[in-house]
């Protein structure tokens, strides 16, 4: 089976996260999509980061009832800050018969050469890099395990939803709705 791992905070799951997982899922190889909710990305603050275990608990809310789709918490267990190729390590050791490809924008394509063992990872995994606004990957976007994807360009983010959270505004329609009616419920973002 071909696993396609999308890591992010979700904080929070949106739309956009859903349509481009749905993309991946229906018009690439990939048989699975696997949300992994980052406990901490190392190149991001922490304090804004609502509790892993919230996020965790608004993207299964988000993907509830799709087969196809599983929210992923491997990186709780693991040592903190998150690394990749960490995570990648692990996962192709407990799942020896899965093939696993990474899910990225091409901002962090373009950003990639910072990650950790970054060109490990390149040469043991192939990227599924969907388009962002002004990034078209950079200069690993022609490595042979780059499959650039002409996925719909998403201009939804989560750190504008928790800015309109905060300034009191209707963003029902930019999350799922089981998700919006949770952040609600739960009075997340709100501060």
């Amino acid at each position: 089976m071909k696993v396609g791992l999308f890591f992010g905070s979700f904080n929070p799951i949106h739309v956009g996260h859903m349509v481009l997982a749905n993309y991946m899922l229906e018009f690439t190889d990939l048989e699975q999509i696997w949300f992994v909710v980052s406990p901490h990305n190392p190149l991001k603050q922490k304090s804004s980061l609502l509790d892993q275990n919230h996020r965790l608990q608004l993207v299964n809310i988000a993907i509830e009832n799709q087969t196809k789709f599983k929210a992923s918490n491997i990186e709780f267990k693991l040592p903190q800050p998150s690394y990749t190729i960490n995570t990648l390590t692990y996962l192709t050791e407990k799942y020896p018969n899965t093939k696993f490809a990474l899910i990225m924008g091409s901002d962090n394509l373009e950003n990639f050469h910072k990650w950790k063992n970054y060109e490990e990872i390149l040469n043991r995994f192939e990227l599924y890099v969907y388009p962002r606004p002004e990034n078209d990957g950079g200069a690993l976007k022609n490595h042979a395990n780059v499959k650039l994807i002409n996925a719909p360009l998403m201009e939804i983010s989560s750190t504008l939803i928790r800015q309109a959270i905060r300034e009191k505004k209707d963003v029902q329609f930019f999350v799922p709705e089981k998700v919006w009616e949770y952040i609600q419920e739960m009075h997340f973002y709100e501060k």
